[in-house]
């Protein structure tokens, strides 16, 4: 079959021209084909040259699914809007108030990341501290700053937290704050509990030598462990969702895969037991954190009381940063339908 495009015609839309010339490959169903697919009990076989009669349930099968031929894949959406228009709402990564360099780093690398790849999109950092305006760095003050900036009534900001696993604590400090600045921001949410975040865990346990690589990396080395740990923080909530991540992991790898708390229960050290009790001998923790919500030595000390190795945290992954940016278009998306006259555009268009 020649090369062709199955998403694109000479307009630009989809399922729009001839249909031959566009989908080659797609040509008007068999209605015969149909009829003969999978009879029910009770149907005699149709017999050779008699005419064909199709119900009006029939033939609105046999029209859905020449729709499915002339258009196939699914429906594809841009993390970010392809244009911003100007005075949209800011992006403000709010990360947990853990220690004076939370604000560098990591955070500060995925600022550059979200900059560079949006240059129209006005990007800032905050700490979520649960004082007043005092901190210039903290999200109170970032808020009335960025409200400020914006004609009264727009959207000011969406809060985007610096975390892939449910924060109770920090989210509520962002509402707090939002509530006392009377600031028109709203919160979207990184964390989600799909392959993606599975994708970039197994990519960290990669580089550290914890696993294998995956195939499209095209290389393979020794692995040095047959059980993992995801290590999360944000109390009981954040390992329940962990864990299907934990699941999307272990289907990947073809290894236990449990999640634990750093902060709360099921400890460490109780998923450690576990996997031991299934016959896993060596095992490996990772960080299923971006980096600047966790404190280093708490994830250093869980792994030593187990006697495990360990990888680095999620930090700036590719992944991380197209969520973050699922999360600012899925808000803009909400704002878009909600008020219709909004200067905000919905997400759409195709993948980056």
């Amino acid at each position: 079959m020649p090369p062709h495009s199955q998403f694109s015609n000479g307009s630009g839309a989809p399922g729009s021209g001839s249909q031959g010339a566009d989908f080659p490959g797609y040509g008007q169903p068999d209605h015969e084909a149909l009829d003969r697919r999978q009879p029910g009990p009770g149907f005699p076989a149709r017999q050779p040259g008699a005419p064909v009669r199709q119900t009006q349930a029939r033939q609105t099968q046999a029209r859905q699914t020449q729709a499915r031929l002339i258009a196939p894949g699914g429906r594809h959406r841009r993390p970010m809007p392809a244009s911003l228009p100007e005075g949209a709402p800011a992006l403000l990564l709010a990360v947990p108030d853990v220690g004076d360099d939370g604000l560098a780093g990591v955070t500060a690398e995925i600022a550059t990341i979200m900059r560079v790849d949006n240059p129209a999109l006005d990007v800032r950092t905050a700490r979520i501290d649960h004082g007043g305006r005092s901190d210039p760095a903290g999200i109170r003050a970032v808020l009335a700053d960025a409200a400020a900036r914006r004609p009264a009534g727009a959207p000011s900001a969406v809060v985007v937290p610096l975390v892939v696993t449910p924060h109770p604590a920090g989210v509520r400090a962002v509402r707090e704050a939002i509530t006392a600045t009377g600031a028109n921001a709203h919160i979207g949410e990184v964390f989600n509990t799909n392959a993606l975040l599975a994708e970039a865990l197994h990519h960290r346990l990669a580089d550290a030598g914890l696993a294998r690589a995956d195939r499209v990396r095209m290389f393979s080395i020794t692995t040095s462990a047959d059980g993992i740990i995801l290590a999360t923080v944000g109390g009981e909530e954040a390992v329940g969702t962990a864990s299907v991540t934990a699941f999307l992991l272990a289907a990947r790898l073809a290894l236990p895969v449990m999640a634990a708390s750093l902060d709360a229960e099921p400890s460490v050290q109780d998923a450690a037991a576990q996997l031991v009790a299934m016959g896993v001998t060596r095992i490996a923790l990772a960080p299923c954190v971006i980096g600047p919500e966790a404190d280093p030595a708490a994830i250093e000390e869980a792994a030593m009381m187990i006697g495990a190795n360990y990888c680095a945290p999620l930090g700036a992954h590719g992944n991380v940063v197209k969520l973050i940016s699922l999360a600012y278009g899925q808000v803009l998306n909400h704002l878009r339908t909600e008020e219709p006259d909004a200067s905000v555009s919905p997400p759409g268009g195709r993948h980056r």
